[in-house]
């Protein structure tokens, strides 16, 4: 540990980075995030279930809103919520940086494998790939692209949907 930061897994986070971790977990304030930021997120229901400087996990209830004709989350729904398991951590990690570094998705895929006919949740895990990049892009001020994994299994532990998000890490130019 030091004077900036404490211990969360094997990363290290600011103060700052705990107050952002902290202000998205309360369930009212990410409730507003959503409206206001991803109002999509915040009619089909997901929720932040955990942050830390090397994980996050979401979550997406099937309800009327969600499903599709085939009694299962729609898939638009599930990349949605899984988006922000990989988004979150760039955010978390970016904190420091958010004015000189932008970040944007330039690849996903996904393979769906099983209905998701109940709550999804999807834990990405790929904290240090965010913390490595968004640094390499702060030193070089060349892009960096990392591809982080996130998997969805309903709370029997069924995997229903595995997506790769690819994202980039620039140093935005000074004018």
């Amino acid at each position: 540990m030091n004077a900036k930061g404490t211990q969360v897994g094997e990363l290290q986070l600011t103060s700052k980075q705990k107050s952002f971790a902290s202000k998205m977990l309360h369930p009212f304030k990410f409730r507003m995030f959503t409206l206001t930021q991803v109002p999509l997120g915040f009619i089909a229901g997901m929720k932040l279930e955990s942050l830390n400087g090397s994980r996050c996990a979401t979550s997406l209830p099937f309800k009327f809103l969600n499903k599709n004709p085939f009694k299962s989350i729609y898939f638009a729904a599930q990349s949605m919520a899984a988006e922000l398991s990989t988004a979150s951590l760039g955010m978390l990690h970016l904190n420091e940086h958010l004015k000189s570094i932008a970040f944007i998705i330039v690849d996903m895929d996904a393979k769906f494998s099983k209905k998701a006919v109940g709550k999804v949740t999807f834990v990405c895990e790929d904290g240090h790939l965010v913390k490595e990049a968004i640094d390499r892009a702060y030193e070089t001020g060349e892009a960096e692209e990392i591809k982080m994994l996130t998997i969805g299994k309903m709370a029997d532990g069924t995997e229903v949907s595995r997506f790769h998000f690819t994202w980039s890490f620039k140093k935005r130019s000074k004018k």
